[in-house]
């Protein structure tokens, strides 16, 4: 990946998701992308904002349960903007959950993928997707007629799924059916990503290595 984040940037970038939340969730308001931001921070990327509950205190080893996770595949804004939108949509407009509440901010966590464009995976025969890709590394997009699906790097890795299992979930995601990366017509696009996430709420923010 040629694009890189600084630790700076990246703590930068997940502080700046849960502000734009934090303030939408308290007030209504969209916060403006600050004056002070990195000059990085102002190119195009497509970035992904995930919020996590946290379960589990004490020595209980904490788990996390999605909570939203919304944001732009393509590089159509400029990054600091694209995450405050994302954050904004993670906390609100995700349709699987209900909408966020503010008093909800202290028991979740923030975590920021910027991604690489998409890029068209090419293959003789469908059955080479397994070995075009890789778990730990790659991201996915499916398309299909109307229908499109994605899945971040990270979600695989989470859930133990190998290669082919990452294809089936995410034409799942398409709403289609598990075995639709087969058929001909559909199109595999996929991308990598640099992650920052808090370790705790409002706590520490590391770069997330899922390899």
């Amino acid at each position: 990946m040629s694009f890189q984040l600084t630790q700076k940037e990246g703590e930068y970038l997940v502080k700046l998701a849960r502000r734009s939340a934090e303030q939408y969730l308290k007030t209504g308001q969209i916060l403006k992308v600050p004056s002070e931001v990195p000059p990085k921070l102002t190119e195009r990327c497509g970035v992904f904002v995930t919020i996590n509950t946290v379960k589990g205190s004490g020595n209980e080893e904490e788990a996390h349960e999605l909570r939203g996770c919304i944001g732009f595949p393509y590089p159509t804004h400029t990054l600091a903007q694209a995450v405050i939108e994302s954050a904004i949509s993670s906390a609100t407009q995700d349709p699987r959950f209900n909408p966020m509440k503010a008093e909800e901010l202290d028991q979740v966590v923030f975590e920021v993928s910027v991604l690489t464009p998409p890029e068209s995976v090419e293959v003789e025969n469908p059955q080479e997707y397994c070995s075009k890709i890789k778990v730990g590394r790659d991201g996915l997009i499916v398309e299909r007629s109307y229908c499109k699906g994605l899945l971040l790097p990270q979600v695989p890795v989470e859930w133990k799924w190998d290669e082919e299992a990452f294809l089936c979930q995410c034409c799942i995601k398409a709403g289609l059916p598990p075995d639709s990366w087969l058929l001909k017509g559909t199109k595999i696009y996929r991308f990598q990503a640099i992650i920052f996430e808090e370790v705790s709420p409002k706590g520490k923010i590391e770069r997330k290595e899922i390899e």
